[in-house]
């Protein structure tokens, strides 16, 4: 008689690691792969590719250019186009806007009024204008002001695109809302 074969049941324990085995197989691939984007990602934020965070610095609000006439043929004949800003410096640094540029003006004159009465005194051109830290400018035409000199017939559009530069914050680009004539 022939002895009966041995029985190849494995046992628990085998059982065990087979199933470790396969397991750590499958899970290789996406941990190799997590590690590889991982390395990526963080090669691509040491570059700067990520770009940066930074605070914002200035706020602007109510920025309207009011038409200088309801017709075209009287708004060019007045000339020079004024602003209604509100810029707001919310850092804890006082600012400066140096500049200001505007595509559909030869040139944009930062300007402000002097004298007992600041509504009817003449206005004088300015190199800049203050911004507290944690403060507000109001620009207006009765004021300081950005005065549009010589622009291109603007009355028809809906905003006009205003480039202001500041000493800190540095250059900001914003669309003012074209108004009636004399209104924010």
């Amino acid at each position: 008689m022939t002895p009966a074969p041995a029985s190849t049941v494995p046992t628990r324990a085998q059982l065990g690691r087979a199933l470790r085995r396969d397991l750590a197989r499958g899970a290789i691939g996406p941990v190799i792969c997590a590690v590889v984007l991982l390395a990526l990602l963080s090669a691509w934020v040491a570059t700067g590719g990520a770009g940066t965070l930074s605070r914002v610095r200035i706020q602007v609000s109510l920025a309207a250019v009011p038409m200088r006439a309801f017709t075209p043929k009287a708004a060019s004949a007045i000339g020079a186009a004024t602003t209604f800003l509100t810029i707001r410096n919310l850092s804890d640094t006082p600012d400066e806007l140096i500049a200001a540029r505007s595509p559909i003006a030869r040139h944009v004159v930062l300007a402000t009024r002097t004298g007992p009465d600041p509504n009817t005194a003449p206005r004088t051109a300015v190199a800049g204008l203050a911004i507290p830290a944690d403060g507000t400018l109001t620009l207006s035409p009765f004021g300081s002001d950005l005065v549009l000199v010589d622009p291109t017939p603007f009355e028809t559009t809906s905003t006009v695109p205003l480039i202001l530069t500041f000493r800190n914050a540095g250059t900001i680009t914003i669309d003012a809302t074209v108004t009636a004539p004399g209104t924010p």
